[in-house]
């Protein structure tokens, strides 16, 4: 999926220059959605990816092991467990609408592309539940992420007239993350002497 994305993006970048522009932008509307929208609880009943599964194909209420598809009423249909299949990958869809445009900030190469998201999904796999853990020490690596998002958009949006050399770049967004971490840290190990 990502490679058909990856394939798809690097050929339009190359016929349309503006097309670095709407991806841009569309990297700064991300950056401000993580800032400014506020966390619920997801209803998945309403995921669009489940109600178009369930359309389409038999659903059972209840898991068959560890099969993603089994009998109901002599047909075949598919599990619960297939379902949190359609809703991983649609996540990691969604993942690399925003990953696979901020590369573009850097090198429209698609091996380098490719590659690069390839390392990307190995790294985040393995690291999601350390992630998942970790995440609640580092209050503010989402604000982190965010401003990275709108740099590299900006970047993007106003390559034609400024250019920001890769080394610098690179630069500002580790300088980024490592202060959100420190600023995280900080506030953590502040919070623990107050009580």
């Amino acid at each position: 999926m990502r490679g058909v994305m990856i394939w798809l993006g690097v050929e339009l970048v190359r016929r349309f220059d503006w097309l670095l522009i709407a991806l841009g932008v569309f990297l700064i509307f991300s950056a401000l959605k993580i800032v400014f929208a506020r966390e619920k609880e997801p209803d998945l009943e309403r995921n669009l990816a489940v109600r178009f599964t369930r359309r389409f194909f038999p659903v059972t209420t209840s898991f068959d092991g560890q099969k993603f598809i089994t009998r109901l009423n002599g047909r075949m249909a598919l599990t619960p467990l297939a379902l949190v299949l359609v809703l991983v990958e649609t996540t990691d869809l969604v993942f690399a609408l925003d990953s696979i445009p901020a590369i573009f900030a850097i090198t429209t190469d698609s091996f380098i592309v490719f590659t690069s998201n390839v390392f990307a999904i190995l790294g985040l796999r393995s690291l999601y539940f350390v992630l998942a853990v970790a995440i609640q020490y580092f209050r503010y690596l989402k604000v982190g992420l965010s401003v990275v998002l709108l740099f590299i958009g900006v970047k993007m949006v106003t390559m034609k007239f400024i250019h920001i050399p890769t080394p610098a770049s690179l630069g500002v967004v580790v300088f980024i993350i490592a202060t959100s971490i420190l600023a995280s840290v900080l506030t953590s190990h502040r919070g623990k002497k107050e009580r």
